[in-house]
């Protein structure tokens, strides 16, 4: 329940439209809702700002399904990341309107639209490598009511690619930048603009990459200081990141 839905449903038992009673039976799941195999945390709205994500790895198809359901049925948008073919199409079969983006592994049901963010977040990648993590990124951004700019391709073996974008650059107000090999891509984005870079290493790379390690300690260690850094891969904390940053 949104801080909007729930202060409407007060106003309703105030003006009498709505017995108290009515309004218990809305609101006495509010902190959580126990499903015995998940707790379904409805309460993450009126506390963040954003509602509960749900993370799929692990999840049986008819638990996802079910925890999915809940979710929409607050009227809500319900976001899915890292979703595999049987949870989408249980979910699918239920709710044709839910949008699948394979590259991103996601899954999105849109009820309601409205913008959150006072600006444009730009999503980047170094290389097509690291586009299914910036796309989980863009698909993230978008959900959470921000415009978003995507940059693809753009990494430091042609630099000229990135520079091309320059007025890109200068109008967002959060940079997500993704990137694998050696992650040098935030600290030069970091050195071109004045606005919070939100970096995200990639497991894109040979051998000595480590699955994204080497990466890692490179953007930890970017000399850019308006640089910060999320786990390797997570393309959706970095885009939660920069929808609360820009909705400052």
């Amino acid at each position: 329940m949104d801080p909007n839905r729930l202060k409407a449903l007060l106003e309703q038992v105030r003006a009498g439209g709505v017995t108290p009673d009515a309004a218990l039976e809305q609101i006495k799941t509010l902190p959580f809702e126990d499903l015995g195999f998940a707790k379904v945390d409805h309460q993450r709205t009126l506390r963040v700002g954003a509602p509960e994500v749900i993370f799929g790895p692990g999840k049986f198809p008819e638990h996802f399904v079910e925890i999915f359901t809940r979710l929409a049925e607050r009227g809500n948008n319900v976001l899915a990341t890292r979703v595999n073919a049987e949870q989408v199409a249980i979910t699918v079969a239920r709710y044709p309107a839910a949008e699948h983006n394979p590259l991103a592994r996601t899954l999105v049901l849109r009820q309601k639209s409205e913008k959150l963010g006072k600006g444009i977040i730009g999503i980047i990648s170094a290389g097509t490598s690291d586009i299914p993590v910036a796309e989980e990124a863009a698909v993230t951004a978008d959900i959470m009511g921000n415009d978003i700019t995507r940059l693809f391709d753009v990494g430091v073996a042609g630099l000229h690619r990135l520079l091309s974008h320059s007025d890109d650059l200068r109008a967002a107000r959060v940079l997500v930048v993704c990137a694998g090999m050696e992650g040098a891509l935030p600290s030069v984005v970091g050195g071109l603009v004045g606005v919070p870079v939100i970096a995200v290493p990639t497991s894109v790379g040979y051998g000595a990459a480590f699955g994204g390690i080497a990466a890692l300690l490179g953007m930890i260690n970017s000399c850019a200081s308006n640089v910060s850094v999320v786990n390797i891969d997570n393309g959706f904390g970095a885009a939660y990141v920069a929808s609360l940053i820009n909705r400052l």
